[in-house]
């Protein structure tokens, strides 16, 4: 499956980004969407995830009540909304996919990755 992200960007303390994935390739209804960031010199971290057709969603603990995650099956697509965005926010933002229906919070476990899009929350 192919994966492209977008929507990064520069957003001061406290405001909001989507970040956008849109997949394409494969049938993706027994597919995981998981969004990973990763900051300099910091090791790759969960941030949510989702099961394509269903409702299980799951999220790291740094950004459960902030972040939703949400699919739009018609676009093919996994969307992240950020909300109340903070400094340590900062990083490289990955979505990824795992086969199969179970949202594993390891980077190991997924297969396929989309480039990465900077997220940048400053002070």
């Amino acid at each position: 499956v192919q994966l492209q992200a977008s929507g990064g960007g520069l957003v001061q303390t406290g405001g909001s980004l989507g970040l956008s994935c849109a997949a394409s390739g494969r049938t993706f209804s027994s597919y995981v969407i998981g969004w990973f960031r990763q900051a300099p010199g910091k090791e790759r971290e969960f941030v949510a995830g989702t099961t394509w057709s269903s409702s299980t969603k799951l999220y790291g603990d740094a950004v459960k009540g902030r972040f939703t995650i949400s699919r739009d099956n018609a676009k093919n697509m996994v969307v992240l909304q950020m909300d109340s965005l903070k400094p340590e926010d900062t990083a490289v933002y990955y979505c990824a996919a795992s086969r199969g229906g179970y949202i594993w919070t390891r980077a190991a476990n997924y297969g396929d990755w989309g480039q990465g899009t900077l997220v940048t929350v400053s002070s």
